[in-house]
């Protein structure tokens, strides 16, 4: 929990520094956690065991919520490793299973027939390359791009 409370009162100072009020500071960062999420999901891999991400490129706004719906309905294990990404972003939380993660993450691992939700807000503009680290995966086709405008 204080990570989480860091994350916000470095968002908080930020907005500060900027010139807005720490009253107008603070209902920002409620509202950031207020707002909707975005659903995107992506598959890792698929049932005829292709080494590919569907879809393989992302397109994020700085500032919106996102819920990253990853699922692996193939039959191998694969990586979603982006830690470029994962340090323009503040992760608000993962949930796999019955288990909510929170803090930094830089690359999940799912097993065959795994879900995982990866919630998250884009600080940080940029391009950023997304690979499956077990070995073979990346040179067979498995990686994408996310971008962050």
């Amino acid at each position: 929990m204080s990570k989480f409370l860091t994350v916000i009162f470095s968002l908080l100072m930020s907005i500060v520094i900027m010139g807005t009020s720490p009253a107008t500071a603070e209902n920002l960062s409620h509202n950031l956690l207020k707002q909707p999420v975005i659903e995107i999901t992506v598959n890792l891999g698929n049932t005829a065991n292709e080494l590919k991400f569907e879809p393989n490129y992302l397109e994020l706004i700085p500032g919106k919520r996102y819920n990253l719906k990853l699922n692996n309905p193939s039959s191998q294990k694969h990586y979603f490793t982006a830690k470029d990404f994962a340090d323009g972003i503040w992760t608000q939380k993962v949930e796999a299973g019955k288990v909510e993660i929170k803090g930094n993450i830089h690359e999940l691992e799912l097993k065959p027939g795994a879900e995982a939700e990866w919630v998250f807000v884009p600080i940080k503009s940029g391009k950023y390359a997304l690979r499956c680290t077990i070995a073979g995966h990346t040179e067979a086709g498995m990686k994408g791009e996310i971008v962050i405008q």
